[in-house]
């Protein structure tokens, strides 16, 4: 068996996950291998259609085909999802980032107000209180 070194473009990557049928072609080949004709019963389109999706899937690396008798066997190859991962990476860092300041405002915002709240209603009761002793 011959190996080789498979390079994983970005570009074509995303190309392909931008299509909602291919995006739920990946998210039935989660469950599993499968074949072509299991695979396209599966959606509302023609098996012309989905046989083209699951091309373009293989040529950005996105699934695996081999055949099994006659069959031909489709599988998720999440490897090359790594990509997308890598390229999520730096928005995940920007939004922790942002959302642990979010957090921190709305903490010290309502520790302001629940004290506020606290002092206005100690001043309302010992209004309340002088009013009574009038």
């Amino acid at each position: 068996m011959r190996h080789r070194v498979v390079t994983y473009s970005p570009e074509a990557t995303f190309h392909a996950l931008a299509d909602p049928t291919r995006r739920a072609l990946l998210d039935l080949l989660r469950q599993g291998s499968q074949p072509a004709g299991q695979i396209a019963s599966a959606f509302p389109v023609s098996r012309p259609a989905i046989s083209k999706h699951l091309r373009l899937l293989r040529r950005a690396h996105l699934v695996h085909e081999h055949r099994q008798g006659r069959h031909r066997m489709y599988q998720l190859n999440p490897e090359s999802l790594k990509v997308v991962d890598s390229w999520l990476a730096p928005y995940r860092v920007f939004w922790r980032a942002n959302l642990t300041s979010l957090k921190k405002f709305v903490e010290i915002e309502y520790a302001r107000e629940s004290q506020s709240g606290l002092q206005a209603d100690r001043a309302h009761e010992a209004d309340s209180g002088h009013k009574r002793k009038d």
